[in-house]
């Protein structure tokens, strides 16, 4: 990138190469400039950029998500009906008005920003770890290098998730709960002096459900980019003259059909894991099996999918703006040509 003020070299393509008509991951060892503190601060903001920017795109559709999925006795009218978002959206807009269609976002962006960054960044570096040659860049390595990325952002992040859980979760707004509140609150319930435990409730079946879909989400992507990439599809998929940029609309399309493929695998244990992060407020104690058992009672089998034409909708633009944006905000910041 021309005209850059950043010291650190400029990666082609960073930790990728071309090997005849497949594109790959570079396969190498961390060189230098993966191990350089400016490298990965700018690659981690380059990621929590892009997680902001595509958590913004679809907060609403993510707050009747919530509302939904916790079977809120306010929503749970709207949730088996064909146009129930919108009543849904409209049921919020016309009671609490446009800005509850937003409710928790700001704890959310505050969550979501190191969550982006570390997982974009700990995928990466998980890569050139694992995948040290060009003969073990195979499908499972790369869903084991999505799955422990997803993690490790997962476990750094979660009170953040379950704070904007259940700010999500709220509809009473005469005194509505700021992000700071209600978190003091969470840290008190169940009485005595406060556990920090609680601000990881719920994180077992969230971390069951984060490996298949981090892992899922970053492998169908990278699949997808390499298939788009071959030599039959180059010529409508590739920026001319460039044999590695993929167009914009590839680019988005590779990230929609990851999200519906990773929402596809992992909705059910979501489910289960939103039932229990707000546990304390409609039920008590609930355990992943019993919250398990009370979906299946209440609904059936239909119960594990609810909302999961919202999560359709919400993960295709969400999950292609993020690698959208991801890969535009590297070239900004001069991480890539």
């Amino acid at each position: 990138m021309s005209g850059t003020s950043i010291s650190t070299p400029i990666a082609k393509d960073p930790s990728t190469k071309t090997e005849g008509s497949r594109h790959v991951y570079r396969t190498s060892k961390p060189n230098e400039d993966s191990r350089n503190l400016n490298f990965v601060l700018r690659n981690g903001l380059a990621g929590g950029v892009a997680g902001c920017a595509a958590k913004t795109i679809v907060a609403p559709l993510e707050r009747i998500r919530i509302l939904f999925q916790t079977s809120h006795s306010h929503f749970v009218q709207y949730s088996t009906r064909w146009d129930g978002l919108i009543q849904a959206a409209r049921h919020i807009r016309t009671s609490y008005g446009i800005p509850a269609l937003f409710k928790g976002h700001s704890a959310s962006l505050v969550r979501v920003f190191p969550y982006a960054g570390i997982n974009f960044l700990a995928y990466e570096q998980f890569r050139a770890a694992i995948i040290t040659s060009s003969e073990k860049e195979a499908p499972w390595r790369r869903f084991l290098c999505g799955s422990m990325a997803g993690a490790t952002s997962t476990l750094v992040t979660y009170p953040l998730e379950l704070i904007r859980t259940r700010l999500a979760f709220e509809t009473v707004q005469n005194n509505p709960s700021s992000w700071l509140g209600i978190s003091r609150k969470m840290y008190f319930e169940g009485g005595g002096s406060g556990s920090f435990s609680n601000l990881y409730r719920g994180i077992a079946p969230t971390m069951l459900g984060i490996l298949p879909y981090a892992g899922t989400s970053f492998l169908t992507h990278d699949l997808l980019r390499d298939w788009l990439r071959t030599p039959v599809l180059a010529p409508y998929t590739l920026e001319a003259p460039s044999s590695t940029k993929l167009t914009t609309v590839a680019q988005l399309s590779c990230g929609a059909v990851a999200g519906i493929v990773a929402q596809t695998v992992s909705y059910p244990i979501d489910i289960i894991r939103r039932r229990i992060q707000v546990g304390s407020v409609v039920y008590t104690k609930p355990g992943i099996l019993k919250t398990a058992q009370g979906i299946f009672l209440e609904r059936g089998v239909r119960g594990f999918y609810v909302g999961l034409t919202i999560g359709y909708v919400k993960m295709a633009p969400m999950v292609a703006t993020s690698f959208y944006v991801y890969d535009r905000m590297k070239r900004f910041l001069g991480l890539i040509e």
